[in-house]
């Protein structure tokens, strides 16, 4: 068993994650119902890309004898000017999933939680990953500006950006 400020903690992330997932889900739903094809799988693969984050602290709480309890998750419906919009407001969410992660790390060593501190290393790696992969297109979505031609083709090619 770990402490219980570390397990409440993760439960915690595990929320946030779930979030993050609805998060996604909505936006893809959101830009599937205005033709943009390839934004909409990518946004639905990282929907099932959070709640796999989610599953794996789960399973972490649940090997070191914790017990998982889960918050009511509602995400407000938004409607977004713009793709531009909308990959900000994900870059703005990543980042706060970023500082949580951080304090995590920081919670475990204060704890002396040194396996806690060990498992949450995958999440550091995965949260570099994430912020840089929507900053990519991000500055993708900036030198294309207004161009209509352009994001149809970022649309179609948004898949090879995920899958670098």
């Amino acid at each position: 068993m770990f402490s219980e400020k570390i397990q409440i903690e993760l439960i915690k992330q595990i929320n946030r994650e779930s979030e993050s997932s609805q998060l996604y889900l909505y936006m893809a739903s959101y830009v599937e119902s205005s033709g943009f094809e390839g934004i909409c799988e990518f946004l639905y693969d990282h929907s099932n890309e959070e709640r796999m984050h989610m599953l794996k602290l789960i399973r972490y709480i649940n090997q070191r004898g914790g017990n998982v309890i889960f918050n009511k998750v509602c995400i407000k419906n938004t409607i977004y000017g713009s793709i531009k919009e909308l990959f900000k407001k994900l870059l703005d969410h990543e980042r706060k999933i970023s500082s949580k992660i951080n304090f995590l790390v920081e919670l475990s060593l204060q704890e002396k939680d040194y396996f806690t501190y060990n498992f949450l290393q995958w999440y550091i790696e995965e949260q570099i990953e994430e912020e840089s992969l929507i900053k990519t297109i991000l500055d993708k979505i900036e030198l294309i500006g207004e161009d209509k031609g352009g994001l149809y083709l970022l649309d179609r090619d948004i898949r090879k950006i995920h899958n670098k």
